[in-house]
């Protein structure tokens, strides 16, 4: 007896039910085929599942889509810091494109980032308030003055920095006329012989600003003699001692200048002084 039959009939006796199949019994062709048969049924469940998950994950995706366009649209907008620009051109820089009507989308877009690159300002903030409100915050550049050259308007700063040029005009600053110089650039400052004037600006605006005065025209003579120009009326301040005392005089005086056209001579200071002479054109 061979040694695989002893082994197989010693172990055929412990157990007499034991059934010994040989591999040449098994036909290839039937076990290939449940093999493929359920490699198939594995792949069509699989892809039952990522079917469901993906169309699942869809609707949850439109729901979401629709929830925010439903209930995060803008109807209240809050622009404050704006002189150059109006409300309006603010929330179209703002809010233009796709969804700029959208509040939760927008705060996305300017986190942690303000909006720059635009001209006359420094930086506008965008904050939500609310589903429905947002508020913008515009920081305009310090403008001090401008003055005209090549039929553009040439602003500058306090320091007579020249920061933007432009062919429009803004409200609320003055234009300083007889100054000399012959070249612009932007970002440098303004070539002029006594670079000490743009302090004196920035004083006169700042104190007519104060009393809530707004001069059409700074005007310096040769001798850098001022005189502010109020439509057709004209002031002549001096030299620039006293300016703030001056000014602060001339508030009271100012609403029966509106429509005359002359000169109010303010040079000679004194606190005493109850009234100064008006020479009508």
């Amino acid at each position: 007896m061979s040694n695989k039959k002893a082994v197989y009939n010693k172990v055929k006796k412990k157990n007499p039910n034991l059934r010994l199949v040989k591999s040449d019994d098994i036909k290839p062709e039937s076990g290939k085929s449940g093999r493929k048969e359920r490699v198939r049924f594995d792949k069509t469940r699989r892809m039952m599942i990522l079917s469901a998950v993906l169309l699942s994950l869809m609707a949850f995706l439109i729901a979401a889509y629709i929830y925010i366009i439903n209930n995060y649209t803008i109807t209240t907008v809050h622009v404050e810091g704006n002189i150059h620009y109006t409300n309006e051109e603010i929330m179209d820089m703002v809010m233009g494109g796709a969804y700029g009507n959208n509040s939760l989308l927008l705060s996305l877009k300017y986190r942690d980032r303000g909006i720059e690159n635009v001209p006359f300002i420094e930086m506008m903030d965008v904050t939500v308030e609310a589903k429905d409100t947002i508020r913008i915050t515009v920081y305009e550049k310090a403008l001090a003055g401008y003055v005209t050259y090549l039929g553009r308007y040439v602003y500058f700063d306090k320091d007579g920095i020249v920061v933007e040029t432009s062919t429009e005009k803004t409200e609320g600053i003055p234009q300083v006329t007889g100054l000399k110089f012959n070249h612009v650039v932007l970002h440098e400052p303004l070539p002029v012989e006594k670079p000490e004037v743009f302090a004196e600006i920035l004083n006169i605006t700042q104190q007519l600003d104060k009393y809530s005065m707004s001069a059409d025209k700074i005007y310096f003579d040769s001798d850098y003699q001022i005189t502010l120009l109020f439509g057709e009326a004209r002031v002549a301040l001096g030299n620039d001692i006293y300016t703030e005392e001056k000014i602060m005089k001339l508030q009271y005086i100012l609403p029966d200048l509106i429509g005359k056209s002359g000169v109010l001579d303010m040079k000679e200071y004194n606190e005493d002084t109850k009234s100064y002479s008006f020479e009508q054109d």
